[in-house]
């Protein structure tokens, strides 16, 4: 029978497993969701073991259903959910506590303190990362500090600290290997994505042993092989981070290429080749991924809320019954008709970053209908992910020449019409929109032979369709000054709410 490559999908609400063929074509999956723990207000947990069991679970079901079993598995490869942070007993294997996910703001008072103490430049230039809660380190110092016994265990080498593909990697080899790679490395704020190693001065600011970290590998690689899990070992030979994974699948190998996941918020990442861009718009600088020798970056920003607004406009307002029907809706008008909807229910992304922003309406009339706020609802994405581009734009130097996009929302083709309209740059979905899972099937079957190079990948990225721009830039600059003005609106609320 053909080898296959085996893909875990380890993400955020649920475990997934998909088996691809050597036409990158996905042959059978699973998916399996796993408990939230939201402990107190801005709090949120998972639990480590329900973690490891939903992926074995879905692993062994997508082999089920491709009838085979893991002889036929050429390699796996792990992609995960990032920041998300793991601490077990190495002799027991056991975590010491809830997994405390990247959403988590419970360390928000201590970034507050670093920021205060001067500490913005060192982590930014030794990291590419901004000082928040949402990466490794915090949280990581957080459990050290606060759960009994943690700090003297690790004093004594007792503990293990890993981001999700560390933790399944312990698991899938009994505890035989205590790795991670460089992507997600890069996301804990302990690592020197110059020097690709743990940081010691990194490691005494947050006062964490290097006795806890995983030794860091490259992305694409023979890690190990499983053990006691399946009938025979397969090799482990691939591992990103999500996001670092959907850039490989969408295949932007080269410098200046670009794509963006829309999901409930919008993660958009460029290639900047093989050196690291720091941004001057506060965007992140990350590691893409390590091949060979050869270490690629790049320059990432985030959108808080894409998706989520249409679920706002099912859930909050009931203008629509379900997802699917907002562009049914928003096609009833032949524009916004002067109507911006700045969604910053959670404040505002890069390259505004003004947490106090609120969701603002503008340029209602009595003629605005529902039609009207769903078209702006979903011109608002294609606004936002304007915004971060120009700037990655800015910092790299480098002229896009299209947008590679994949997650949900890329169902919409109004919303994807506009946002090449806006961007004045073809809009590109790819026939497969497993990018995630393609990525990190990608990786292990490049350090497997499996795929014999890049170039062998490569020629298997196939278009579904291209959305090149309809509109003249005169009309986008029109509308672009209008979101502007709106978004200064939504700004403007939030100062004189301080006066």
């Amino acid at each position: 029978m053909d080898k296959y490559i085996l893909a875990l999908d380890q993400g955020t609400t649920s475990s997934r497993a998909i088996v691809f063929d050597h036409m990158g074509i996905p042959v059978a999956s699973a998916r399996k969701e796993f408990t939230q723990i939201f402990p107190h207000p801005g709090r949120v947990e998972h639990d480590p073991d329900e973690i490891w069991s939903s992926q074995a679970g879905v692993a062994a079901e997508a082999l089920a259903r491709a009838g085979i079993d893991s002889s036929h598995i050429a390699a796996i490869g792990i992609t995960n959910q990032r920041e998300t942070t793991i601490v077990w007993s190495r002799q027991s294997g056991k975590p010491l506590c809830n997994a405390i996910v990247w959403q988590d703001r419970r360390t928000s008072e201590y970034c507050d303190q670093l920021r205060r103490e001067g500490l913005a430049e060192v982590i930014a230039s030794r990291t590419g990362l901004i000082i928040d809660s949402y990466f490794s380190a915090t949280k990581l110092r957080w459990i050290l500090d606060n759960i009994p016994g943690a700090r003297s265990m690790a004093d004594r080498g007792e503990l293990a600290f890993g981001t999700v593909d560390s933790w399944l990697i312990w698991n899938l080899t009994a505890g035989r290997l205590h790795v991670t790679d460089v992507t997600n490395a890069s996301r804990t704020m302990l690592f020197n994505i110059h020097t690709l190693e743990w940081d010691d001065e990194l490691l005494r600011i947050f006062n964490i042993p290097v006795s806890l970290l995983p030794e860091v590998h490259s992305s694409s690689e023979i890690l190990g092989h499983t053990e006691g899990i399946y009938s025979s070992p397969v090799p482990i030979a691939g591992a990103a981070g999500d996001q670092q994974a959907a850039l490989f699948g969408q295949m932007c190998i080269e410098q200046g290429m670009v794509k963006n996941t829309y999901g409930t918020g919008c993660f958009m990442m460029m290639n900047t080749g093989p050196a690291p861009v720091i941004s001057g718009n506060r965007l992140l600088t990350t590691v893409a991924w390590k091949i060979g020798d050869r270490t690629d970056y790049a320059l990432e920003g985030s959108i808080f809320i894409a998706g989520a607004v249409v679920q706002w406009l099912r859930d909050g307002l009931g203008i629509i019954r379900g997802s699917g029907e907002v562009e049914e809706l928003a096609s009833g008008v032949h524009g916004s008709e002067g109507v911006y909807f700045v969604p910053a229910f959670a404040g505002l992304g890069a390259p505004h970053w003004n947490q106090d922003a609120r969701g603002t309406i503008t340029g209602l009339t009595r003629g605005t209908t529902a039609a009207h706020i769903a078209r702006a609802a979903l011109e608002s994405i294609a606004y936002q992910t304007h915004d971060v581009l120009l700037a990655m734009q800015n910092d790299s130097e480098l002229t896009i020449r299209e947008l590679r996009v994949d997650g949900g929302v890329t169902a919409n083709n109004l919303l994807l019409q506009f946002q090449a309209d806006i961007l004045q740059s073809d809009v590109v979905r790819p026939r497969i929109t497993e990018t995630t899972a393609l990525g990190a099937a990608y990786l292990a079957g490049l350090a497997t032979g499996y795929w014999k190079s890049i170039d062998d990948i490569k020629s298997q990225w196939q278009v579904d369709r291209t959305f090149s721009p309809l509109m003249k830039p005169g009309e986008t600059g029109i509308l672009l000054n209008g979101w502007h003005r709106a978004v200064r609106a939504a700004t403007a609320w939030a100062e004189d709410d301080h006066s």
